[in-house]
């Protein structure tokens, strides 16, 4: 099967997550099929390309909506074609492509709370109203009732979950040195960062004997950071594993777009539960349908919370890891969502609606 994939970056991870995703995905995908992922070159992304030249699929760069033309081609030869979210002008690419793709055309959303909250306020780029109908499968990184919702309220014609995914010959237990206690990793987002405040840095101003670390860029400059909590600027995903390796515990916490959603698990937790690393999480809807609460991964809302787990029984916090990787392992990796992402566009080329589309475009 060829695909071809329009995504925000797959050559740059830095200040955003969707690189990560496609990876994890494209490499299973790779492996099987003919992969080409085609990016907007953009200076920020251009200055911190950390996978250039991947192995595992063909990578090309377009530099505007009419410099897209050169892969017409490419598109129009394609099994599958996937448009993914935060892609600039991909409101104004998507008319176009769907008049060049012959077989499947699916949008993948990595955003899907923030894309329904963009929608209702007008504030968007990357996809419309008027275009969210010219998908044949909506892939939402968003499972529950959204999916209903993508239907119903936005006119998507078929909604199906693909959450994010890890890894799992990168992510694995090293025999590492820990350094941490607590750690977090994550670009700044302001409407994440009172829970940081709530759920790593107030624990480490009550617990200074305890190490803490904070990754990610984009951190305003006038955050009082306590002095128990390394702040690293930027850690390259070849070296996330070793950095969940070198925790105690990590903490996962999510934007306040999907906490109100639910089902919108982050990368963060399949990440670090493939590591072998005891996960604290924030708590949302449809959590538990990922992993079992208290046994798999530990819920915390308050200081207090986190302060009482840091204190737990290292046999304990290893049980709990224990577990969580074994659920990590049996429906989280990226082998999983390669899988169903098949599924869904075999799904729907046996459908009466393909084949109704199909007569339309001879």
């Amino acid at each position: 099967m060829k695909i071809v994939v329009l995504g925000l970056s797959l050559s740059s991870s830095w200040g955003n997550g969707h690189a990560t995703t496609f990876r994890a995905l494209l490499r299973v995908l790779g492996a099987r099929h003919d992969v080409l992922f085609l990016e907007r070159d953009q200076p920020w992304y251009a200055a911190n390309r950390d996978l250039p030249h991947p192995d595992f699929c063909r990578l090309a760069f377009y530099e505007d909506v009419a410099g897209l033309a050169r892969f017409r081609s490419e598109i129009e030869a394609a099994d599958a074609v996937i448009l993914g979210s935060y892609v600039t002008e991909g409101a104004v690419l998507a008319p176009m492509i769907r008049d060049w793709v012959n077989t499947v055309f699916c949008f993948y959303d990595i955003d899907t709370p923030v894309t329904l909250s963009k929608l209702q306020h007008g504030d968007i780029d990357y996809v419309s109203h008027d275009t969210i109908a010219l998908f044949d499968v909506y892939f939402s990184f968003t499972g529950g009732p959204t999916l209903r919702r993508l239907e119903t309220e936005f006119g998507a014609r078929r909604a199906t979950p693909l959450y994010c995914s890890v890894d799992d010959s990168r992510y694995r237990p090293m025999v590492v040195e820990t350094n941490w206690d607590l750690g977090y990793l994550g670009t700044y987002s302001p409407d994440r960062q009172p829970a940081l405040e709530r759920l790593l840095l107030e624990p480490a101003r009550r617990m200074p004997s305890r190490r803490f670390v904070v990754a990610g860029p984009m951190y305003p400059a006038d955050i009082d950071w306590p002095e128990n909590v390394e702040r690293i600027d930027h850690i390259a995903p070849d070296d996330h594993a070793a950095f969940y390796n070198a925790q105690s515990w990590t903490l996962n916490i999510t934007r306040a777009d999907m906490i109100a959603s639910g089902y919108s698990p982050s990368v963060r937790l399949f990440e670090a539960t493939a590591c072998g690393t005891a996960v604290m999480s924030d708590v949302w809807l449809g959590l538990d349908t990922i992993f079992k609460p208290d046994h798999e991964i530990m819920l915390v809302e308050t200081s207090a919370d986190v302060v009482v787990a840091l204190a737990a029984a290292a046999q304990d916090r290893a049980q709990l890891a224990e577990a969580g990787r074994a659920r990590c392992l049996a429906m989280h990796t990226s082998k999983h969502r390669a899988a169903e992402l098949e599924a869904a566009i075999a799904s729907f080329k046996l459908s009466p609606s393909a084949a109704g589309r199909a007569g339309a475009l001879s």
